[in-house]
């Protein structure tokens, strides 16, 4: 038979004592002198008492959990973001609900009403790539309860946005390939309606109008950079074309690392035939032979400032509705896969 929990009632009615002093004992009040304080101590100790924080967060109206909603979590940005919001969030007394959406709009809504279901105190959530409609967010927004975006955001929705500067890093990544004396330059990217994507397209685009290229539509393959769209667009187009491009641009790592084994197979010389970059900095990226050429994405960074600005709003020591957008910075990380000219 299972032992009765110990409660507040049962240790005063041994101490012969109020519960609410014994509450505020457990609690550490000043208002407890210290012997008072070390005998209700002592004796919940003795009797197994646990502190029932649901019942107490209920009443508060505080779960101190903080959902958190990511596309996929076997990635390494991920991870580093993750890591980040986990090491502020657990040093402020918050815990983590993490879910994800596996990319879809269906399963992102699901987890949405979860956390909801669940009363965290907040929402962390980085969009699947096939978000269009955001009515799973509206009863979040209803109740008041904070959300931030970071990297996947919605530029209609208003609320705190932690990101880089997407069209930035993908102007720099192209404008280092023509550097290196690119001309045509294929860029191979996610699903543009997603503003990472989009963004880092429009940097492409105008770094090649920058440097007197012309744009051209069949040079911007747009997929779901998984392993098997990858193989595809390279092995049924790409490679069969005339021509092939001199400069690839595509955005992740895991990709260009696949992309490299495939071209190498092909028997393409990179970077002598075609110079590649990759993005996010991932440890793949490093340990490729030629290692690949990226741009450094400050995950961890990234994840601790989200936790940050989210905890000073749930402690009162600022107002998430004044904090717009923050943009991160990023670099450009050059190594042998790109480097055509010494």
């Amino acid at each position: 038979m299972s032992q009765k929990e110990i409660t507040i009632y049962d240790i005063a009615e041994k101490l012969k004592i109020s519960a609410a002093t014994v509450s505020r004992a457990l609690q550490n009040h000043p208002a407890v002198n210290a012997k008072t304080k070390k005998r209700i101590v002592d004796l919940a100790s003795e009797l197994g008492y646990q502190s029932n924080k649901f019942a107490s967060n209920l009443r508060k109206q505080k779960t101190h959990t903080i959902g958190v909603i990511v596309p996929r979590l076997n990635s390494a940005f991920m991870s580093t973001v993750l890591s980040g919001i986990e090491k502020v969030a657990n040093n402020a007394g918050y815990n983590l609900i993490i879910s994800q959406s596996f990319e879809t709009q269906e399963k992102e809504a699901k987890n949405a009403q979860t956390m909801f279901n669940n009363r965290v105190d907040a929402l962390i959530i980085s969009l699947a790539y096939d978000t269009k409609d955001y009515k799973h967010l509206n009863s979040f927004i209803k109740k008041n309860i904070p959300i931030i975006f970071f990297d996947r955001v919605a530029d209609e929705i208003d609320a705190t946005k932690v990101l880089i500067d997407n069209f930035k890093a993908g102007y720099q990544a192209t404008e280092h390939l023509i550097h290196q004396g690119c001309k045509e330059i294929l860029h191979i990217t996610g699903n543009l309606i997603r503003n990472v994507y989009n963004d880092r397209l429009n940097g492409y685009k105008k770094a090649l109008e920058d440097n007197g290229i012309k744009y051209d539509q069949k040079l911007v393959i747009s997929n779901d950079l998984s392993e098997k769209a990858i193989e595809d667009c390279l092995k049924n187009d790409v490679l069969k074309r005339q021509k092939l491009p001199d400069g690839l641009f595509i955005t992740s790592d895991p990709s260009a690392a696949y992309a490299l084994t495939i071209l190498k197979d092909a028997g393409v010389k990179v970077p002598e035939d075609m110079a590649i970059i990759g993005f996010n900095n991932d440890l793949i990226s490093r340990v490729c032979e030629p290692a690949i050429s990226t741009i450094n994405y400050p995950g961890n960074q990234m994840g601790e400032t989200i936790a940050s600005i989210l905890i000073n709003h749930l402690n009162g020591e600022s107002d998430i509705n004044y904090m717009n957008t923050v943009i991160l910075k990023t670099d450009l990380i050059v190594r042998n896969s790109s480097l055509k000219k010494e």
